[in-house]
């Protein structure tokens, strides 16, 4: 998932398969959109006073004079923390297409009620940032450093100094159910009702579609799945150590194409980096394909290698996204799309 290429790699290239597949190709073409400003609504739906203080997965204490109003979080902790009744107020990282659109990383956000301080890789719009007067800075965190997703190594002291604290929640080497308690935990200390009916059945619905996915796995245990993420040049096929939904698919019992640890080497132990021309190197009766906006589109591929692939021949091709939103609302139909995926595939490899 990344981090993004080893130092390259770490923050660039990891990003172009593993827990983030799919981002390397689309980090070298930065852009220079440094963040779009829109709608003024104002921050959280929090409205608590005294002391705010939440410890994060650094082991780090952030602190308030009162419970943070104005929330500047990476889009895809914003679109949780949305599901929750918090609303930020400024978001970084991939929010609008180029057709203005919301991205699929900005879940049900209205994308026009945000201000935008990057959309790509490398864009952190200090200035708009510092206007904002932030109260609380929030990120996702690929890496067991501390390192916060998509705030840029480069101009992170300058970020940092604006003063807002900062919160780290990661999603490395763990099953997604420990991110998801942690984003629940987070949401409740800005204000969020947790305990009313919309996150009981948000939960159950979640706890239902494990129980299903287990079953259908049961059922099927012939059937191997693979991860990947397309770019022009390469096919990334993602590990499940790392990534928080494919590490808990697998303890659910679905059975995972997993690359050896010398061929993922290259890709920061996230993912092995394939020609198309070895894009058939794995068996694989259904592949979970990246659905970002980084990576390219399964209906976008014209490789032949691909197309003769049994899996996608058999229509056995079912999306998949690396960088979950961390709400039982949003995670509840990654494991029903992918139960129902096991459900009803044959056995083609």
């Amino acid at each position: 998932m990344p981090n993004a290429r080893t130092a390259h790699l770490s923050r660039r290239g990891i990003l172009a398969a593993g827990g983030a597949l799919g981002f390397g190709a689309a980090l070298a073409a930065c852009g220079n959109d440094d963040g779009k400003s829109s709608g003024s609504d104002s921050g959280t739906a929090a409205a608590k006073s005294g002391p705010w203080t939440f410890k994060d997965d650094r082991g780090q204490t952030a602190e308030a004079d009162k419970v943070p109003a104005t929330i500047v979080a990476f889009v895809g902790v914003a679109a949780a923390l949305y599901d929750y009744g918090i609303q930020a107020k400024g978001v970084f990282g991939p929010t609008t297409t180029k057709d203005g659109k919301a991205d699929v990383q900005a879940g049900d956000m209205d994308v026009s009620k945000v201000t935008v301080l990057g959309n790509e890789w490398g864009q952190f719009n200090i200035e708009k940032y510092a206007a904002l007067a932030p109260d609380v800075l929030v990120s996702t965190m690929f890496d067991d450093a501390g390192t916060l997703w998509y705030v840029p190594e480069e101009s992170k002291k300058k970020i940092l100094a604006v003063g807002a604290p900062s919160v780290g929640v990661s999603v490395y080497d763990r099953q997604m159910t420990e991110p998801l308690q942690r984003m629940l935990a987070l949401a409740k200390s800005l204000g969020a009702d947790v305990t009313g009916d919309k996150v009981a059945q948000a939960k159950k619905r979640f706890e239902d579609a494990a129980a299903r996915l287990r079953a259908a796995a049961k059922a099927k245990p012939g059937i191997k799945v693979m991860a990947g993420s397309a770019s022009q040049d390469l096919f990334y096929v993602s590990g499940t150590n790392l990534s928080i939904d494919l590490e808990y698919f697998k303890a659910l019992g679905v059975d995972f194409v997993e690359p050896p640890e010398k061929a993922k080497a290259q890709g920061g132990g996230w993912y092995e980096s394939l020609s198309w021309e070895n894009v058939d190197k794995y068996p694989a009766d259904i592949i979970m394909m990246d659905n970002r906006t980084s990576a390219i589109q399964p209906a976008a591929i014209t490789q032949a290698t691909w197309k003769k692939l049994p899996a996608v021949k058999a229509g056995q091709v079912i999306a998949r996204n690396p960088e979950p939103i961390l709400s039982y609302d949003k995670c509840a139909p990654l494991l029903e799309d992918l139960a129902k995926a096991i459900e009803n595939a044959k056995k083609v490899s």
